[in-house]
């Protein structure tokens, strides 16, 4: 018998076998070195379309299918700005481009997606080869999702789709879980989301992709307590960033963003390495501001600073006679005084009161200036809602609450003010709709009560003379409910 060997080389004439099948790994480095040009996202598409879920994931890398959907990502991004966020000239066409090409990426994506489901399901999505596939897929659905110059219905159309399929695939019931973890079970994918991000995030290059900053705190304001912590030193520096720019839309978004930090992350932890302290420092500046959207934000954002800055300060042992509490206060309240524009006057007014509540009987070392704050709001209507003299007039009911020992002394003054002011809202036929008008009567007729509570009884003695001349109901029936006070 004869011995099988090496079968003998093939002739001229022989057919020559076919050529070894390219692994996935040489397949994808082709197709990504290849997207730049025309067609290569439709042959991308194809391959993927085409793969065997097994040959694609199993004979290419971690490294390769990162930096696939990287590219992917990056050949969908919104045109390049300058360095101060202006655009340059001669792109009146590039958005429209980016929004054709972007239905392109987001259909790659979703193929690249249904392959990794195909090849372990939720098992295959929570590995560490998968992490920057998810994240880039994230980063290109939020860029593209909400209407911007860069977007189209149909490129909406594929972010959300893909955005939806991603929180679907990973076995979530919301983009919130997507990015914080299953409770007690996963990392969850936000860490990745923020390192992919970091290098967008820096002073010199976060204005020249637009898309960054809403994608950063699009993401941010989804994850909460206690799962923001561990990313703190990932956060707050794009956040004082954004904060402090020159923008008043930038500076509301940080403000926003450092208000989020504020109440996700634990005191203790806001106030290792003087955090707590810089971002007292940063909002404090923005009191100087006239925008009033940026003042609401950072006054709203103080009151849930301030105490976490005071139990930083007394665990240090800093005690001071004027505490964070003063400084801003005081600066408020000059700012108040001066101030002609209604807009302004509303959000000091409606943020004024927890501010008086928060320092308690504290409160007189501000009063001589409060106390013309409360006058000159009460005298002035702001519109048809009338917020300002609302707010003031909760303010004043708060102040009697905490400084009653030194309300005696004032009460000819504020007698005065809201006597008056009962008069001017039953009298004057202005925009203020009635129940409006109502609520100015109950808030005066309080403080009146209050009032009189606290100088034991004058308040009802200097009103007899009034109650008994006054021909006006409304008014008359204010006054009857102070006499009858307790």
């Amino acid at each position: 018998m004869e011995s099988s060997g090496p079968s003998p080389e093939r002739g001229p004439g022989q057919p020559q076998p076919p050529p070894a099948a390219p692994c996935a790994e040489q397949a994808l480095l082709r197709a990504r070195l290849a997207l730049p040009e025309p067609g290569a996202l439709r042959e991308l598409e194809a391959l993927l379309e085409a793969a065997d879920p097994r040959w694609l994931l199993g004979s290419a890398g971690p490294a390769a299918l990162g930096e696939l959907a990287a590219a992917l990502s990056r050949s969908a991004a919104p045109p390049r700005r300058e360095a101060d966020g202006a655009e340059p000239p001669g792109q009146d066409a590039a958005p429209a481009a980016v929004a054709e090409r972007a239905e392109r990426v987001g259909a790659a994506f979703l193929l690249l997606l249904r392959k990794m489901e195909a090849a372990g399901g939720q098992r295959a999505l929570g590995t560490a080869a998968a992490r920057p596939v998810l994240g880039h897929a994230f980063i290109f659905a939020v860029t593209h999702k909400e209407p911007r110059r860069w977007t189209t219905e149909r490129s909406r159309a594929v972010a959300r789709e893909l955005l939806e399929r991603l929180v679907q695939a990973a076995g979530c019931g919301s983009v919130e879980e997507f990015l914080r973890g299953k409770e007690g079970d996963e990392e969850g994918r936000f860490g990745a989301v923020m390192g992919l991000l970091k290098q967008e995030l820096t002073k010199d290059t976060w204005k020249r992709n637009p898309a960054s900053k809403d994608v950063f705190s699009w993401a941010l304001l989804r994850v909460g307590r206690p799962w923001l912590c561990p990313h703190l030193e990932r956060v707050l520096p794009p956040a004082l960033l954004l904060s402090d720019d020159f923008q008043e839309e930038n500076k509301v978004l940080g403000v926003r963003c450092l208000h989020h930090i504020v109440l996700n992350v634990p005191g203790a932890d806001l106030c290792q390495f003087n955090r707590a302290q810089v971002v007292f420092h940063a909002l404090y500046n923005h009191l100087y501001s006239r925008e009033a959207p940026l003042i609401q934000a950072v006054l709203l954002c103080l009151l849930d600073l301030l105490p976490v800055l005071e139990r930083c300060q007394r665990h240090q042992g800093h005690g001071r006679a004027t505490s964070p509490w003063d400084q801003v206060l005081q600066l408020v309240l000059t700012h108040m005084e001066a101030e002609h524009r209604l807009a302004l006057r509303r959000v000091y007014a409606g943020t004024l009161p927890a501010f008086v509540t928060r320092l308690g009987i504290l409160i007189v070392r501000h009063l001589k200036r409060l106390e013309r704050v409360i006058l000159g709001y009460l005298e002035v209507s702001d519109g048809p809602e009338e917020k300002a003299r609302l707010g003031i007039l909760e303010t004043l009911q708060c102040t009697i609450e905490h400084a009653w020992p030194r309300m005696p002394c004032r009460l000819p003054v504020l007698l005065k003010a809201l006597l008056r002011l009962l008069w001017d809202v039953h009298t004057e036929r202005g925009p203020s709709p009635e129940p409006v008008r109502a609520a100015l009567l109950r808030g005066a007729t309080q403080c009146l009560v209050l009032l009189d509570r606290c100088s034991q009884g004058r308040v009802k003695v200097l009103l007899e003379g009034v109650h008994s001349s006054c021909e006006e109901n409304r008014v008359r029936e204010c006054l009857r409910k102070v006499q009858e006070s307790a």
